[in-house]
């Protein structure tokens, strides 16, 4: 039964920054202790060790047994699933494993696996096959079965043997023989023994903290390959989620109340100057004040074209107003390079999926007309199950590198905003293809 100091300091409280679980830093911290050596935790430790040589020893032999098996019967296509099922065989360890663990972590250790989403035998091998967590932990008993438990054996074993035979050193000598160490050294003498038990219990001291030490980092990795991630981990996942969600609306409602702002306001003011000054320019005779107002007049007009230029990069009008399908054809009618159109959506999206998915193409076709000297582009957006799917490609040279700062890694970052993702075909020659994948809740 564990001692009271070491329920306390097991017992967790919340994640660490990095995920890690603070009740393994306090049983560490346990061993710098004075009680560390009248607790549970040496004696627990040890075993935990200990009882690694089963299923290490077994579960080595049953490798090597089904990879000569499974090797020899490749031939007649009979070995490959035996081969292939062997890699369930970490399931079952890693169960034994969870188990064991609570030897030295009374915190327990929540399986990773997932659900079938229905019954029997195939989605249950589909699931698992799919599942990140059943390489972990058939990397762990890959790991447990070759290295962890020949190690194990023989820290315990010599955790144990040799204090124990320095300490007993003088009941074989007081009976007339000799405390054999190890070939060629032995303890024959009183003087000899009485100088052992000492030096025993050093080592015994010593062993206790090795085989604690030793035993606390390997179930750290288990913990680590073998659990799934903790309700705290889950729930600051769920909150950094809904923070960004909550963070891409509100900047989206800004670009928006900006673009108004503007629209509404500084562009109409900018007309009616530029309205005034083309008027005074007509009442004007010719001369040097009629030319000084035809050169604000020009500059006015410019001016407001550079501010209707950014009020479209802000956030245009016509995705507000009709939706992305709109947005797209006039992004493509700017466009110096020819742009087909293929758009698949039978309902308006989300604001953010929208703006991000017009901004992804203002800015693939950019790159298109600066760099990709094609002949020809075209856009597909198709709406499915799975959210947005986005492709732009064109037929020009190829060789688009985001390394290279052609804009496609700020592309990227601006997709992974929204939980979306992106990938980029650009062999050199053509075709460069553009794929974002955008999810629409």
């Amino acid at each position: 039964m564990a001692s009271p100091t070491l329920g306390r300091l097991a017992r967790p409280n919340v994640l660490l920054r990095d995920g890690t679980y603070p009740h393994f830093m306090g049983l560490f911290a346990a061993m710098a202790r004075s009680r560390f050596l009248f607790s549970a935790l040496p004696w627990r430790s040890w075993a935990y060790l200990l009882t690694s040589i089963i299923p290490g020893a077994l579960g080595l032999a049953a490798a090597l047994t089904v990879l000569f098996v499974g090797g020899a019967l490749t031939k007649v296509l009979i070995g490959i699933p035996i081969m292939a099922a062997f890699v369930l065989a970490g399931i079952p360890m890693a169960r034994l494993e969870r188990w064991r663990l609570q030897l030295i972590d009374p915190e327990p250790v929540e399986s990773p696996h997932d659900r079938p989403s229905r019954p029997g035998l195939m989605p249950w091998l589909a699931t698992r096959w799919g599942e990140a967590a059943t390489w972990r932990e058939f990397g762990y008993a890959v790991l447990l079965v070759t290295l962890l438990w020949p190690i194990d054996a023989a820290v315990a074993l010599m955790a144990a043997a040799a204090p124990l035979a320095l300490i007993t050193a003088p009941m074989p000598v007081i009976n007339g023989g000799q405390r054999g160490l190890w070939p060629g050294v032995a303890i024959s003498t009183p003087l000899q023994a009485a100088g052992a038990v000492p030096l025993g219990l050093a080592l015994l001291v010593g062993a206790a903290y090795l085989v604690t030490a030793l035993a606390l980092a390997q179930g750290r990795l288990a913990r680590t390959l073998l659990s799934s991630p903790g309700p705290e981990l889950h729930a600051r996942l769920t909150e950094l989620t809904l923070s960004r969600a909550r963070l891409v609306n509100a900047f989206e409602a800004e670009r928006r109340r900006i673009e108004r702002d503007l629209h509404d306001g500084a562009q109409q003011r900018l007309v009616a100057v530029s309205m005034s000054l083309g008027l005074a320019r007509l009442d004007l005779p010719p001369g040097p004040a009629a030319d000084q107002v035809a050169q604000a007049h020009e500059q006015a007009k410019l001016a407001l074209t550079e501010l209707r230029q950014l009020i479209h990069g802000i956030y245009p009008q016509v995705l507000t107003d009709r939706g992305l399908p709109a947005a797209a054809e006039e992004a493509a009618d700017r466009s110096i390079v020819p742009v087909d159109l293929m758009f698949h959506l039978d309902r308006r999206l989300p604001q953010a999926v929208e703006a991000t998915a017009y901004f992804v193409i203002c800015e693939a076709l950019a790159n298109i007309a600066k760099h990709s000297n094609a002949a020809h582009a075209w856009i597909r957006a198709d709406l499915t199950s799975r959210g947005l799917l986005l492709e732009i490609g064109d037929d020009g040279v190829g060789g688009a590198d985001a390394a290279r700062g052609s804009g496609l890694a700020g592309l990227s970052d601006r997709v992974a905003v929204v939980g979306g993702s992106m990938s980029v075909s650009s062999p050199s020659g053509g075709p460069t293809v553009l794929k974002a994948e955008l999810p629409c809740p």
